[in-house]
């Protein structure tokens, strides 16, 4: 997802010292961010956490920030890296939750409750099985693949867009989403008949 036009203005008018700015920030990228925190974390709570932290630090960090920066770049970096750093503490500090919420879900989950209406229940059974481990497989990929994957495949941006958020360049963001995909496709080989939805 593309800077908006209008980050540079609001950055700008934060800087000065207007709040509302912030406001419109928030108003405008809280919701990209949130779904990418949720897809990386699977966590509701956990994802408005890191949703919430990021509009933070953007607050912390507006002076030294310039004008023209790639605010989009810069939100979407700094949530991976959040993602990634508690994701990290909640392997050591496991917990379950009786009251988590799941929050909007997955694209993927909700075409499968939908084709559930017109699949058999062994078809239905299958398609579950066949998400939870899609699921399973991208929640344990490395940080730097997840991130490529997610960014690519649900926020829709392009290798030049994600580089600008990892640091890295386009052809190792290729070689990124190769593996990544490689890797889910192994993973649930056994539920599928064809391969993952996911095309190079």
């Amino acid at each position: 997802m593309p800077s908006n036009p209008n980050d540079s203005a609001d950055l700008r008018a934060l800087q000065a010292g207007d709040d509302r700015a912030l406001d419109r920030l928030i108003a405008r990228w809280e919701r990209p961010v949130y779904a990418f925190a949720w897809r990386y974390l699977h966590h509701d709570v956990d994802a408005r956490e890191v949703a919430a932290e990021t509009f933070v630090r953007l607050y912390q960090q507006r002076i030294r920030l310039r004008p023209d920066s790639n605010l989009s770049a810069w939100l979407f970096t700094t949530a991976a890296n959040l993602c990634r750093n508690l994701h990290r503490w909640r392997r050591r500090h496991p917990a379950v939750s009786l009251d988590q919420t799941v929050g909007e879900g997955s694209a993927a989950r909700r075409s499968v409750e939908a084709a559930d209406d017109c699949a058999t229940p062994d078809e239905a059974l299958v398609q579950k099985e066949t998400l939870a481990a899609l699921e399973a497989a991208v929640a344990a990929l490395p940080h730097e693949l997840k991130t490529v994957l997610l960014l690519h495949h649900y926020e829709h941006l392009s290798y030049r867009e994600i580089g600008a958020i990892t640091g890295c360049r386009e052809r190792g963001i290729e070689t990124r989403l190769y593996r990544a995909k490689r890797i889910l496709r192994e993973s649930v080989a056994r539920f599928l008949d064809q391969p993952v939805g996911l095309t190079t």
